[in-house]
């Protein structure tokens, strides 16, 4: 037992300990917001490589409780200690395992990029579910090491070419305010090795040791999450080092679809989600603004949630509705954010940033609540004025 009361510790847009029981209550508020599915037929075995955060959370909360998916989430969470929290994601996993007693779907707390994950998570697949229908892949990261050569790459989030200089938002002392970020061009050895951690690479190396092990299910589909955005947000992010790793990914399901998937073996698309507030898109200088900007725009009621998206991809996969495909083949979840009347009305905010977060701060408001929630905290109905049990298990899947 470990029964504390904890306060958030809070850099910038870094929290470095997270609240099990807020936590819990984000997993049970994703889960009741997502329509109950019937469920008939057989159930699909899934390989979710990401399950404990962003989309990747919201895709197997969606398919557990629309499809009845079966299968194995893979996540690298740190676990809990004496001195520490365990991650958001540790405790995300714990309470996700929770929700459903009749689940058929257990968690490996595993770094997805290694060649030694890969065969855990298949011997698991192979032991216990037989051929997979559906490899999803929603990882993003810092850092990779090549499995081949035990080199370590870092992402770096930059412009390719020329300086990007643009407003920012920032919250000294929990209140919005703009700022300004500055960020040099990404040098060539960047460039490669943001694409080596965030491209294709490791999605190609687990559909081909999928394919190697006879794990391949008729009709078998696969799908790597991707963004485009607004042409705000470009100079960062699309036409920057995370854009051109991108780039990298969505060329990879072209090298999928004419390599180890020829012949009838299988589908694999890229998905172009919609913005969300997510530990990985916090770290994406000027996206913090550009989405507030964009919430007051929509509202409520506009905004499409990575759970509303995870239900509109599903229903794609399923064939419950037609896949939604641009020029490019990549399935689309993102027209409400695009729609150009509402990218006319957040240029427009975006012109005078200050101006519009004065005249209207709900929508900082509600992204610094969202990205708060993230770690667990500010989660309304949780008492923070009371101890919490911290030593939470990671669950076992051996039972």
């Amino acid at each position: 037992m470990s029964l504390q009361q904890i306060t958030p510790k809070q850099r910038g847009y870094l929290i470095v300990n997270s609240h099990p029981a807020g936590c819990a209550e984000v997993v049970k508020r994703t889960w009741e917001s997502i329509p109950a599915g019937t469920l008939e037929g057989r159930a699909p075995v899934v390989l979710l490589l990401g399950s404990s955060a962003g989309y990747g959370m919201s895709i197997l909360l969606a398919g557990l409780r629309r499809h009845g998916i079966r299968g194995v989430g893979v996540a690298y969470e740190g676990a809990p200690t004496e001195r520490r929290t365990g991650t958001a994601g540790w405790y995300r996993t714990a309470a996700t395992a929770q929700l459903d007693a009749d689940a058929d779907f257990v968690f490996l707390n595993a770094d997805a990029f290694s060649a030694e994950a890969k065969e855990q998570a298949l011997d698991l697949v192979a032991e216990r579910f037989g051929p997979v229908d559906y490899l999803i892949y929603s990882l993003a990261a810092p850092r990779r090491t090549d499995p081949a050569t035990g080199e370590v790459h870092h992402s770096v989030i930059k412009p390719i070419g020329e300086p990007y200089e643009a407003a920012s938002l920032v919250f000294p002392d929990d209140v919005a305010t703009v700022g300004t970020v500055q960020l040099t061009p990404a040098s060539e050895d960047e460039q490669r090795a943001t694409a080596k951690v965030m491209g294709g690479e490791d999605w190609q190396l687990w559909v081909e040791a999928l394919a190697a092990r006879g794990l391949l299910g008729d009709g078998f589909t696969t799908v790597a999450l991707s963004y485009v955005g607004s042409d705000i947000t470009a100079p960062v992010y699309r036409q920057g080092t995370i854009g051109a790793a991108k780039e990298h990914l969505e060329a990879t399901a072209r090298t999928l679809a004419d390599g180890v998937l020829a012949d009838g073996a299988g589908r694999a698309f890229t998905v172009v989600a919609g913005a969300a507030v997510t530990q990985a898109s916090t770290a994406i200088p000027s996206i913090a603004l550009y989405t507030s900007l964009l919430h007051n725009v929509l509202g409520a009621d506009g905004w499409h949630s990575t759970a509303d998206q995870a239900v509109d991809l599903w229903s794609q996969l399923t064939g419950e509705k037609p896949l939604v495909l641009d020029e490019q083949g990549r399935i689309r979840l993102d027209s409400w954010e695009l729609d150009e009347k509402v990218q006319e009305q957040v240029r427009k905010l975006w012109a005078d940033p200050a101006a519009a977060l004065a005249d209207e701060p709900a929508g900082a408001e509600w992204f610094y609540s969202q990205f708060r929630a993230l770690y667990g905290w500010d989660v309304p109905d949780v008492d923070y004025g009371v101890d919490v049990e911290t030593a939470v298990a990671w669950p076992d899947f051996e039972q």
